[in-house]
């Protein structure tokens, strides 16, 4: 049976959710009046901080009954290949790379051609009902059935023939968004030899990390985590170098032609190679990296506290 908060923390929650609701209700009644980005990153920090206090604990506590002793398939059948033991916080950066990808970054700069409004809502609404349910529900019914693919699932739950059905829609779906995600790495790399030159040299990266914290305790991830953390930084700075060095950029300037076929022999490759090895870590190392800029930007909106330049919906 869970312990009732304390006064104090009623008291600071209830805090908490006066913030949220008057900053929202601020930009509410701002209308044609220029606002400040302020208001929205203390909404959004406030509506995610609740969503996760709350509505998550009450759905990992009430609804799916999350056990932390229950041991996970990797412990279970730990095979070296399929299943394999991994620092949760691998782990998380592993899944918040990997479905979030360049969304945070490119997301809202879309959204922002129908007005912030919108945008706002669908980021905070999706993502506290929606999104974040579905990826923990599928996440967990995966841990609890050893481990398999949302389509070995479907083919058990509602039968081969409907099972096969679903996946193709899938198969669709995913096809689609790979098209997309990869549309924008390919324009943001293309005749970039910064960008792309840090990028290659983060895969050797990565397979070192792998390698470094395979089979490892928390004290040798947290020193392999450091020195990652700080060869990354030394990658970006090192892409500076080389667009600025006649031979690597021309070395490095690539189309999107080039940019895509190179993305698809990576991504058979990464299919190919053992999570623990590539994927898992290259994850992991790039989370830093997207949750960083988040950050810094967070900072920089809450310095200068700038105002928005677009309207609240547009007629786009």
């Amino acid at each position: 049976m869970r312990n009732s908060p304390s006064v104090l923390a009623k008291i600071l929650w209830g805090l908490v959710a006066l913030a949220g609701a008057g900053s929202l209700g601020w930009v509410a009644w701002q209308r044609g009046e220029p606002v400040n980005a302020l208001w929205l990153m203390v909404a959004t920090a406030c509506v995610y901080a609740i969503g996760y206090r709350f509505h998550s604990a009450w759905l990992m506590a009430t609804v799916l009954t999350v056990d932390p002793k229950r041991k996970t398939p990797a412990e279970r059948w730990g095979d070296g290949r399929d299943f394999v033991k991994t620092n949760r916080w691998v782990v998380f950066g592993h899944h918040f790379a990997a479905i979030a990808g360049p969304g945070p970054l490119v997301g809202p700069v879309l959204a922002a051609q129908f007005g912030y409004l919108p945008g706002l809502l669908w980021i905070l609404i999706g993502a506290v009902l929606g999104g974040a349910v579905h990826d923990s529900i599928i996440l967990w019914l995966s841990v609890r059935r050893r481990g398999k693919s949302v389509g070995q699932m479907l083919r058990e739950e509602v039968g081969p023939a409907a099972g096969t059905i679903a996946v193709v829609g899938l198969l669709g779906i995913l096809t689609m968004l790979m098209a997309v995600l990869a549309l924008v790495v390919v324009r943001a790399l293309a005749e970039s030899p910064w960008g792309l030159f840090t990028i290659v040299l983060t895969m050797p990266l990565a397979l070192a990390m792998g390698i470094g914290m395979r089979g490892a305790g928390g004290v040798r991830t947290a020193w392999v985590t450091v020195l990652g953390v700080l060869a990354l930084i030394g990658c970006v700075w090192a892409g500076k170098w080389a667009s600025e060095t006649p031979a690597w950029a021309t070395m490095f300037t690539w189309g999107g032609k080039s940019l895509a076929w190179s993305i698809m022999g990576y991504g058979l490759a990464a299919s190919t190679l053992p999570v623990w090895l590539l994927l898992a870590p290259r994850d992991y190392l790039s989370s830093f990296l997207k949750i960083g800029t988040v950050a810094a930007l967070g900072v920089v909106v809450a310095l200068l506290a700038p105002k928005l330049q677009m309207p609240a919906l547009t007629k786009f």
